[in-house]
C-alpha cells in the first residue's frame, strides 16, 4: 500500500481501515517482535496490547501523540521505539513496563519528562535526541541502570550535579545543544567511555586525562581555543587532533554510526 493511501486511511477510524494499516493482529509474532513502523498510525490499536509476551514493539515514524492505557499490560516488553512521532508528553503507561530496558523517544516534541519515569528500574538505553528540552530533565538522574543517554540536538545549557549519580553510564551524547562550558559533573564520572559534545558553544576544554574509562571524546564544531587533554590511547575527534578537517568530519560520522548503528537492526 502506498504512503498516500495510508495517509488517507489514517484519518478514517473504522476497524476495517485500521486493519489495512496494521493487519489483523490476531496472532502473537513468533519472534515476539511487532513492527508497526511507518504505518501513518494516529493511534495504536488496542489489539496490539493483547500480546502480553511481546518483547519488542516498533512504532517509529508514525503520527502518534498518545498511547492507550492498555500498553501497560505488556509486562515483558524490553524495547519500545517511539521515535519520529508527535509526542508532547510521555504516556504514563510506558512508566509501568517493569522490564523495559531500551526506549527510543527521539524526534518528537517532548519538553519535560514525568517523575514516574524513575520507575523504569531496568532502563539502560534512553534516546531523547531532537526534542524540545531547554532544561535537562532531572528525573533521568534517577535511572540508576542507565548506560547510554542520547540527548543531542535539544537546547540544553547545563547538566545538574545530580547527573553524577548515574554510576553505570558509559556513553553520553550531547551534540547540538547550547553548552557554554564542558559540564563539570562529567569530570567526576570515571566510568564514561564516550563523551560527545560536538556542535555546542564550549570555548575552553579542561583536561580529561584523569578520566580512566574514557575511550572517545567528540568535541568538534565548538568555538574552542584548545583541545581537551586526554590519556594515552583515548581517541579525540575535533580541532587540533591528529588528522585533517575532512578526516575529522568523517571520523565523527563514523564514530556515531558505529555506536548507534545497531539502532536500525531488528
Amino acid at each position: 500500500m502506498g504512503n498516500a493511501m495510508r495517509s488517507i486511511l489514517a484519518f478514517i477510524p473504522s476497524e476495517r481501515c485500521q486493519r489495512f494499516l496494521v493487519g489483523d493482529l490476531k496472532e502473537m509474532p513468533l519472534d515476539r517482535t511487532l513492527d508497526l513502523n511507518s504505518r501513518q498510525l494516529r493511534k495504536l490499536p488496542v489489539a496490539a496490547c493483547l500480546f502480553n509476551e511481546l518483547v519488542k514493539l516498533y512504532l517509529s515514524d508514525n503520527n502518534l501523540s498518545s498511547l492507550p492505557a492498555e500498553v501497560q499490560s505488556l509486562r515483558k516488553l524490553q524495547l519500545l521505539a517511539l521515535d519520529f512521532n508527535c509526542f508532547e508528553e510521555l504516556p504514563l503507561a510506558i512508566c509501568r513496563l517493569p522490564q523495559l530496558s531500551i526506549l527510543y523517544l527521539g524526534n518528537n516534541r517532548l519538553y519535560h519528562l514525568p517523575v514516574e519515569l524513575r520507575e523504569l528500574r531496568e532502563l539502560s538505553t534512553l534516546w531523547l535526541e531532537t526534542n524540545c528540552f531547554t532544561v535537562f530533565p532531572k528525573v533521568v538522574c534517577e535511572l540508576s541502570n542507565l548506560k547510554t543517554l542520547h540527548l543531542g540536538y535539544n537546547q540544553i545549557r547545563s547538566l545538574p550535579k545530580e547527573f553524577g549519580r548515574l554510576h553505570e553510564l558509559r556513553s553520553i551524547w550531547l551534540a547540538g545543544n547550547q553548552l557554554p562550558d564542558f559540564p563539570p559533573v562529567l569530570l567526576e564520572m570515571h566510568s564514561l567511555a564516550v563523551v560527545d559534545v560536538d556542535r555546542n558553544r564550549i570555548r575552553h576544554f579542561p583536561s580529561l586525562s584523569h578520566m580512566q574509562g574514557l575511550k572517545l571524546v567528540i568535541y568538534d564544531h565548538n568555538p574552542c581555543v584548545n583541545a581537551p587533554a586526554v590519556a594515552e590511547g583515548v581517541r579525540r575527534v575535533g580541532r587540533w587532533a591528529d588528522s585533517s578537517d575532512d578526516e575529522q568530519e568523517d571520523d565523527a560520522s563514523k564514530c556515531r554510526r558505529s555506536a548507534l548503528g545497531w539502532r536500525s537492526s531488528r
